[in-house]
């Protein structure tokens, strides 16, 4: 009960907490925020859980605050001038714990985080802290870093937050939109690292993607960031997410595209994909959310058609030439293979030339089968030299011997 309010709450009260006193006010948000939560666990296992569980605890948090602010300098210097003129039950009342003033707080806050100023590995872990409850382990663990690391980041971006004076506010109209590419970026990393998760025991993690999802869906939520290329990535999100079921095995291991139980793919989750979908073509602006949401639809039909792969592999030379990745360069050469054959795609795929990539190797084993055992052999050899993940070695492992055996 406690974890799974902690999860869906924490973030809520950290934002609003700080969106009544401001972003200098966010270690002490956080302190309030964690003894709200220790309170519970303390006084629920005694006297029972309330009716309301989260009610209690923001309700604990405001208490905290105030009495807080009391004894504090910020509270002298800020505050107290309007505690001349009001009572402490206005002053109470004005932390604002409607669900309105909760999503505003929140929408606010992800464009703080996400400010130009802060680096991006520092942006993905305070959007991990602060707005979805992430403990520094849990984070740690999802980034495959350290806690020290993780603290390091975490400092960094609160004293850029501190010394820059970001605002807690959604940017006007003139700076909307480069702000919210960098937003976008943030949102699509923070997926990305679920969807394509490296850590050693698991190659999904659902509830980073799911995180994401929940941010980019306040964006939608919210008019003026309503946009084609929000709708885009929420449309690529859709897609990608409607085959967590299939996409790994019920012993956690990893299960490939064209091995999945299409039954298994979530249809609502395509239904709503392709919804967004449909919303982000109101515009001729074309996004790479445009292109890789693009390239997802075609994902989510299984059937092994030239029409499909030809119009795979036209996305992605589009998409490499908006936004050139090395990921998405061998996406394409497999997807080369599928419309050209394996002989023209190994030229494709070798003159990538990255030799220390897992996913380049296991291309290049793919791609040598049939054609020449010793170097598919070879390539997944050094594949299974640079993967971490135990799912995905168990895979390799099922490819070599099968071309030993």
């Amino acid at each position: 009960m406690i974890e799974e309010l902690y999860r869906k709450e924490y973030g809520k009260m950290v934002t609003v907490l700080c969106s009544r006193f401001g972003m200098a006010f966010m270690e002490t948000a956080e302190d309030i925020v964690s003894e709200a939560f220790l309170s519970a666990a303390e006084t629920w296992g005694q006297k029972g859980v309330p009716p309301n569980p989260a009610a209690w605890l923001y309700t604990v948090a405001r208490n905290s605050a105030l009495n807080r602010l009391k004894h504090e300098r910020i509270f002298k210097r800020k505050i107290k001038g309007d505690l001349s003129r009001d009572s402490m039950e206005v002053f109470a009342a004005d932390i604002d714990l409607s669900p309105r003033n909760i999503t505003d707080s929140q929408l606010r806050m992800i464009f703080a985080i996400c400010h130009p100023s802060i680096p991006a590995e520092a942006q993905i872990s305070l959007a991990l802290r602060v707005l979805c409850g992430f403990s520094v382990d849990e984070i740690a663990a999802a980034l495959l870093t350290t806690r020290a690391n993780v603290n390091k980041r975490l400092f960094r971006a609160k004293d850029r937050i501190r010394t820059g004076k970001i605002a807690l506010a959604v940017p006007d109209a003139v700076d909307l939109g480069s702000r919210l590419d960098t937003v976008l970026v943030t949102l699509y990393l923070l997926f990305n690292e679920g969807y394509y998760s490296a850590g050693p025991d698991k190659v999904l993690r659902k509830d980073l993607c799911l995180e994401a999802m929940r941010l980019v869906n306040l964006l939608i939520d919210y008019p003026p960031t309503s946009l084609p290329r929000v709708y885009a990535l929420i449309a690529l999100m859709c897609f990608q997410a409607s085959r967590f079921e299939a996409r790994v095995g019920p012993d956690g291991e990893l299960v490939l595209y064209e091995d999945q139980d299409s039954s298994l793919w979530d249809a609502a989750l395509i239904e709503q994909g392709n919804y967004c979908w449909m919303q982000a073509f109101s515009t001729e602006v074309v996004s790479r959310y445009h292109l890789e949401a693009s390239i997802a639809w075609w994902h989510t039909h299984q059937a092994d058609t030239g029409e499909k792969w030809a119009n795979i592999l036209r996305l992605y030379n589009q998409l490499l030439m908006l936004a050139y990745s090395p990921m998405a360069a061998l996406n394409r050469a497999y997807a080369f293979y599928k419309v050209y054959g394996k002989e023209k795609a190994i030229v494709e795929a070798e003159s990538l030339e990255l030799e220390g990539n897992l996913f380049y190797h296991s291309l290049l084993a793919e791609l040598f089968t049939g054609v020449d055992r010793s170097k598919a052999i070879a390539h997944l050899d050094r594949a299974l030299e640079l993967t971490t993940v135990k799912a995905e070695r168990e895979v390799l492992r099922r490819k070599r011997q099968m071309l030993t055996s």
